[in-house]
């Protein structure tokens, strides 16, 4: 009877539709793993096929890649080495399943298919996949190994079904996204599954971004007394080798391994930026990004964000000014782009409001000026900036937050464009608070440099878009304070007005921002992709309808 088991965990970044670099990514873990004397290599979820794989898993023929991919690395484990934990898309009678294959002795030893598909939030599985049906362990060096998969093991069924069928160990291939709270919310999770059955638990994650959503990894591993024996690090690659023992009637025990030290809370929102912002960037091939540089909070933490993410020598920043940009904001974009070492050029759009207002000037006769011309400005700045992006290759990085997308405060085919978002699920009070963090200190694998990024100016003046004399935010808006408070019981918690009103917000206010955010939908709905970072992010997890008849009930 075996009596140790060796276990290699690897948290790895894959790509959706890279079939053969993620498979590649597989023979570098197997690799390690046989260095390490592993008797077995664990991959997160659908790790071959890159998660989400989305409506990309219905072609057949992206299917049969998969398939022939599957049993060409199965084939390679003839040698003697580490057997494989694969999480792979598999089709079995006809029937598509998120599954995991256990690739050993030259051949697909076995197969278990995920049973709870999450159709919530950013998950649609249930469009793609069938349901697995009762799971079973499954028999390795004489080791029970249940293989629930990520969902699997937020309710009770399906680790009670494994338990009762005699598991040792419970290896949990996972494809969970980062929120702020996240880590916390796992452990939890972990801790009420072993609670009940007594089984300790392998929580393996993804790392790295996808399009919207990032998978920051934090795998850890937890034993049947529910305490942590392994804790991986978060946004970051790594692979570590778990020693299992048997102890008797005890069951079995992982050997105290790798404790890394996790993020605090606003960390982890700026490091899930970071990465959510490369990968977008190298998985697509982008050579780098460009964005307007205004002087302002916004755009400074989004220009440092960029450059920590790719480095200074992919990011390059343009001031647009008109006749009424302060000499303030000219002065602060360029302390900004001098903090961070990149290249900082100017474009007037004074000539371009000029010829507008003789385009115009017949059509718009009779007619005072108003938000229009105000809105020409950002439209100007807009198609300004994505004609250098289509002449030099690089991407446009939007620069506006949360607060301002969920009021409409912000301009269709103006400071809208763009191909991505860093702040598109950050709300202003956070956006200070992250402007205030990084100033402090560096996070961890930022390329960008030591010290303050942005002058203290840009952080203590009142935010504004400047496209009229005198104007602030506060002219349109409640203070960021208040307008935050509501927004997030609006969004994340889906609260009512009596609830609003009764943690002292004025009705009439609240009334007022619920009418703004439902207007402002039909702008959300042309947004960039961006990072998400709470609950309930704009997109794929709160999707609201543009033509809404419902009214805010008054209290």
């Amino acid at each position: 009877m075996t009596d140790t088991l060796r276990i290699s965990l690897a948290q790895f970044n894959p790509t959706v539709g890279d079939v053969a670099g993620n498979a590649d990514l597989v023979r570098r873990a197997r690799k390690q793993a046989a260095a390490d004397k592993a008797d077995l290599v664990m991959m997160s979820e659908l790790f071959l096929s890159g998660y989400p794989p989305e409506d990309l898993v219905l072609k057949p023929a992206f299917q049969e890649a998969c398939r022939k991919t599957t049993e060409a690395l199965a084939a390679e484990t003839a040698d003697g080495g580490p057997a494989v934990l694969l999480g792979t898309p598999w089709v079995e009678d006809g029937k598509l399943y998120n599954a995991v294959a256990l690739l050993d002795g030259g051949k697909v030893a076995a197969t278990r298919f995920k049973a709870d598909l999450p159709n919530y939030g950013v998950f649609d599985e249930k469009r793609v996949f069938a349901a697995g049906g009762n799971q079973s362990p499954i028999n390795f060096r004489d080791v029970r190994l249940g293989l629930p998969i990520c969902e699997d093991i937020w309710g009770p069924e399906v680790v009670e079904c494994l338990a009762e069928s005699g598991s040792d160990i419970l290896l949990v291939p996972n494809g969970s996204p980062y929120e702020h709270d996240k880590l916390d919310v796992r452990a939890d999770l972990v801790r009420r599954r072993i609670e009940e059955n007594g089984r300790p638990i392998v929580y393996l994650n993804q790392i790295g971004g996808q399009d919207e959503v990032v998978f920051d990894g934090a795998s850890f591993v937890m034993n049947g007394d529910q305490s942590i024996a392994v804790q991986m690090p978060a946004f970051a690659e790594a692979q570590t080798l778990t020693t299992w023992r048997r102890k008797g009637n005890n069951g079995w025990v992982c050997e105290t391994g790798l404790i890394a030290k996790q993020p605090s809370v606003i960390e982890s929102v700026y490091q899930a930026m970071m990465l959510g912002l490369r990968d977008y960037v190298n998985k697509n091939r982008f050579p780098g990004i460009l964005l307007g540089l205004s002087g302002g909070i916004d755009s400074a933490i989004s220009a440092a964000v960029a450059v920590d993410a790719l480095g200074a020598d992919r990011v390059r920043a343009f001031m647009l000014p008109s006749p009424y940009t302060s000499e303030d904001s000219i002065v602060d974009a360029q302390k900004c782009a001098d903090l961070l070492g990149i290249v900082h050029d100017t474009v007037s759009i004074e000539p371009a409001m000029h010829a507008f207002d003789a385009m115009t000037r017949d059509v718009f006769a009779g007619r005072g000026k108003d938000v229009t011309e105000e809105n020409i400005q950002s439209r100007i700045r807009g198609v300004t900036l994505m004609a250098i992006s289509n002449k030099l290759g690089s991407m446009l990085l939007t620069t506006g937050n949360k607060s301002e997308m969920s009021v409409g405060y912000a301009t269709l085919y103006g400071d809208m464009c763009g191909g991505y978002s860093v702040l598109k699920d950050i709300y202003k009070t956070m956006v200070y608070r992250l402007c205030d963090w990084r100033n402090a200190q560096k996070p961890a694998g930022a390329l960008g440099p030591d010290g303050a990024v942005m002058p203290p100016r840009v952080i203590t003046k009142a935010p504004t878009a400047e496209l009229k004399p005198n104007q602030t935010d506060q002219d349109s808006l409640p203070p960021y304070e208040i307008l935050d408070g509501i927004l997030e019981c609006l969004i994340e918690h889906e609260m009512t007005v009596e609830q609003i009103v009764a943690r002292g917000f004025e009705q009439a206010t609240v009334l007022r921002v619920w009418r703004m955010l439902d207007l402002a939908e039909y702008k959300r709905r042309q947004a960039p992709p961006g990072v998400k970072i709470t609950s309930r992010a704009f997109g794929r997890d709160r999707r609201y309808p543009i033509t809404n008849s419902f009214k805010a009930p008054k209290a």
